[in-house]
């Protein structure tokens, strides 16, 4: 039996612009369960990144509960939501958000020395996270500007790895990149996941999503379906017919 990571009680966001309120999550109820690569799918606008924020601590909800690992966490302060996102969280977005002054790996230690003060053990996971994410030893020196998207980007999970977080959140993390280097970005992502790496990711687009166990779509702030679709495996045509008629019939 599956065990749930994180869940959610009638989970509310609002926000309020010119007197107006617009209640983009309604009521959420959800369990997002260990080990799972889950895909949250959904129309512009319907909600979806910020539910994963609301998920990660990076938001509060209006209304309603986040626990995770049966801690309740919408309700704490600022500072102690910033602790709990660094000792239990991995961030990846669509923007890599690296220091442009700081090398690939001075990128990644940098994280890692705020949890770990051991700087050998640091360094020594940092290198490994690097080589396993197919980043040699000719990159670790260069900067952001001086690597290509997709290797910026892998730079990225690693430093999101490197202080062992429970659960990584994507935010479309292949938006901003061709094809090729958007495929060794979701290649990296699955490979975590199968080594037991809880993931969510947000997306639009069908060839990420492929890469997911389970896909959420998300409507006007509801979870509308869901589409299990087990483990990632290269080249099941099986896997992109039962997600396409998924998503057909959620009217995607």
């Amino acid at each position: 039996m599956q065990t749930a990571i994180l869940t959610t009680s009638k989970l509310c966001k609002t926000f309020s612009s010119g007197g107006l309120q617009q209640h983009v999550l309604k009521n959420l109820d959800l369990k997002i369960y260990q080990g799972d690569f889950t895909v949250i799918m959904g129309p512009s606008g319907a909600g979806k990144s910020t539910l994963l924020y609301a998920l990660s601590g990076m938001d509060k909800p209006t209304l309603g509960e986040v626990s995770f690992s049966g801690q309740e966490i919408a309700g704490l302060s600022n500072d102690k939501l910033a602790v709990f996102r660094r000792d239990n969280c991995g961030f990846v977005f669509q923007q890599m958000y690296l220091l442009d002054n700081m090398s690939i790996l001075d990128n990644i230690l940098a994280c890692g020395f705020l949890v770990n003060k051991n700087r050998k053990a640091v360094i020594n996971r940092a290198k490994q996270l690097l080589q396993s994410l197919n980043l040699d030893e000719t990159m670790w020196r260069k900067f952001p500007s001086q690597v290509s998207g997709g290797e910026a980007q892998r730079a990225g999970i690693a430093r999101a790895l490197i202080n062992n977080p429970k659960i990584i959140f994507a935010d479309e993390p292949t938006g901003a990149l061709n094809s090729t280097y958007g495929k060794a970005v979701l290649e990296a992502l699955t490979e975590i996941n199968k080594q037991g790496q809880s993931v969510i990711m947000v997306t639009h687009d069908l060839r990420s999503a492929l890469r997911g166990s389970r896909i959420l779509y998300l409507r006007d702030g509801i979870i509308h379906g869901e589409c299990l679709l087990g483990k990632y495996i290269s080249g099941d045509n099986g896997r992109y017919d039962k997600l396409n008629e998924f998503l057909t019939e959620m009217g995607w």
